[in-house]
């Protein structure tokens, strides 16, 4: 008997089940606030060269200053006229601050006005620049941010950037390590580990100082972040039988989209970056006493031989489930088959597979770019960045919610390439309101971000099932792995993008990023039209089986395969979702606790 036929003994999501699914999935909402929190903590605000004899703390950018100074004041320099190179060098001496504060600059010129960097440079032979030392910030939207605390503007933008790809790089080793760890010492160990990384590295944060102390201790967020990702989804999907783990896996994603809505109110409520992140960071702490009220995963236990720690466990849901049996719930042929293994070099073999093969990764890659780029790029919106931060994770949501009634009645390959298509097209519009258009339909931009939002949240939720049912099961693990490290390279790539807008000035740069985004999105839909159509189709088994479903597209297997199809579709369709944590996919056990093969 195959160890899902446990299900139907103790209950395939009872009630017992759903408290603990609560207790697993609740982390997953504080992952998306980490993930999302450089929006907020390390956001840009509007700045200037700051004048050596004034302390005002708030910038007026509207209008125009008349002081008797000779200096013009832009985002990252100062223009002086009639000075020699000696006074200037003179003035921004730092260890003449206290002189410059005192200086007399009637002895110069009378007037200046405070101007832009492009129109201080328009021919003046006679006008010099020197790079700021200290900017004046806006305050208008926050009180302090990490970039305004350690000055990362102008020469030092691209910290900030630097900033969140080093918590996407730990995303990255999270994933790919935490979850070996879970196959070999548990789930619950690495989940709780996790956990443990999670308060220490994010309550730390809010007492950093120096840009690479705040970057590693974002290193080390990440990596909690990976690990929890991988672990909870992988926790949640054993936990549940085999008919309710797509389910169990969309609403595990919403989750996630909860998380980012509600790290909007908490950025909008608090103003100060270190205050934020304290407030966010303290409440998971309550998250180690999992260790008493979370068990480990059964089908862990029964693959490690710890039959009696799993029977304790199953007869204790059952009992919560209102379900009470004399007999052993295990019997001794209940377990797990060790599927065979194939390397997947294999794939050269057979030039039609990888040519897909790789059509599936590259779509991971674009997918989860996508996804995050345009949740970074809020800031590149008109308007309030709170609302459009908001707006784009309700987008999310509703991405995530349209994937539930479509993925079985109309399919994964229309689901998904439809998906593409409408994100990628509504986020090429986006120039037509920005270049064209007139200043009272700008608003028309931000609503194509949010389609586009809605359509790469559909994709992202959709791939994940859809390239497990393309990897036959000797490859699976394997692929999907590999498939998750090129979604993370699209995550660390993700937050470059929007700076273009920094590279290319004017109109074209707020919608180059976008244009990006939708070109790609829809090269992706358009490969992936080379994919067949895996619903109410039996999952391929060999390299052959898939194959032959890719050359052929057929829905269902020819009679010369020699493989036997699983027992029935719903333990089919639950297995399937049992593969979704590729990141694992470096252990054998992992493969072992996916019983993708049929077996009884």
């Amino acid at each position: 008997m195959a160890y899902d036929d446990v299900f139907q003994k103790i209950g395939s999501f009872g009630r017992y089940q759903k408290l603990i699914y609560l207790f697993q999935t609740l982390p997953v909402v504080f992952t998306a606030i980490q993930t999302y929190l450089s929006v907020f903590i390390l956001y840009v605000p509007d700045h200037r060269c700051a004048k050596p004899n004034i302390n005002e703390t708030k910038l007026h950018m509207e209008g125009v200053n008349t002081i008797n100074s000779s200096m013009l004041y832009s985002k990252c320099a100062r223009y002086f006229n009639n000075l020699t190179m000696e006074s200037l060098h003179q003035l921004f001496d730092p260890r003449t601050e206290s002189y410059n504060q005192h200086y007399d600059y009637n002895n110069k010129l009378m007037h200046t006005k405070y101007i832009s960097l492009e129109t201080s440079a328009d021919g003046n032979s006679t006008m010099h620049s020197a790079e700021c030392k200290r900017w004046e910030y806006d305050t208008t939207e926050f009180e302090k941010t990490f970039v305004t605390e350690n000055n990362l503007v102008c020469s030092k933008k691209l910290y900030r950037t630097h900033a969140i790809v080093f918590f996407m790089a730990g995303f990255t080793v999270g994933s790919l390590f935490i979850g070996i760890f879970s196959d070999r010492l548990g789930r619950k160990v690495a989940f709780i580990g996790s956990i443990v990384l999670y308060v220490g590295s994010n309550v730390s944060l809010s007492f950093a100082q120096e840009f690479w102390e705040f970057s590693a201790l974002r290193l080390v967020s990440g990596v909690s972040v990976g690990g929890l990702i991988t672990t909870c989804y992988v926790m949640d999907l054993e936990l549940v039988g085999p008919d309710m783990r797509m389910l169990a896996g969309i609403v595990y994603m919403l989750f996630w989209g909860i998380g980012a809505i509600l790290l909007t109110g908490m950025a909008y409520l608090i103003r100060d970056w270190r205050k934020l992140n304290l407030a966010l960071a303290l409440p998971t702490i309550l998250f180690l006493f999992y260790t008493i009220c979370v068990p480990e995963s059964t089908r862990w236990l029964v693959v490690r031989g710890k039959r009696e720690k799993a029977e304790k466990i199953l007869r204790r849901i059952a009992r919560r489930n209102n379900r009470l049996f004399q007999e052993p719930i295990l019997s001794k042929e209940d377990g797990v088959d060790r599927a065979p293994q194939v390397s997947f070099i294999t794939l050269w073999s057979h030039p039609r597979l990888l040519c897909n093969t790789v059509v599936v990764f590259f779509n991971w890659f674009v997918v989860a770019l996508v996804f995050l780029g345009l949740s970074w790029n809020v800031n590149n919106l008109a308007g309030d960045v709170f609302l459009n931060f908001f707006l784009t994770s309700i987008a999310e949501i509703v991405g995530f919610l349209l994937c539930i009634p479509l993925l079985d009645r109309v399919g994964r390959k229309p689901v998904y390439v439809v998906s593409l298509f409408t994100g990628g097209f509504a986020l090429l519009l986006t120039m037509v309101p920005v270049l064209v258009g007139s200043p009272d339909i700008q608003w028309v931009m931000s609503l194509l971000s949010l389609v586009g939002k809605v359509g790469s949240s559909a994709a992202f939720a959709t791939i994940f099932l859809y390239s497990a049912e393309l990897f036959p099961t000797v490859i699976r693990n394997t692929g999907l792995g590999i498939a998750n490290f090129c979604a993370r390279t699209g995550g660390m790539i993700a937050p470059y993008i929007p700076d273009v807008s920094q590279i290319v000035s004017g109109d074209f740069g707020r919608v180059l990023p976008m244009c990006i985004f939708g070109g790609l999105a829809i090269f992706a839909g358009f490969l992936s039209l080379l994919l067949p159509e895996t619903n109410k189709q039996d999952l391929p088994e060999t390299l052959e089986d898939a194959e032959r479903i890719w050359l052929k597209g057929r829905r269902e297997r020819g009679k010369d395969i020699t493989v036997p199809p699983p027992s029935n579709s719903n333990t089919q369709h639950g297995d399937l979702m049992q593969n979704l944590n590729g990141e694992t996919q470096q252990s054998v056990e992992l493969e072992m606790l996916q019983p993708l093969n049929g077996e009884t």
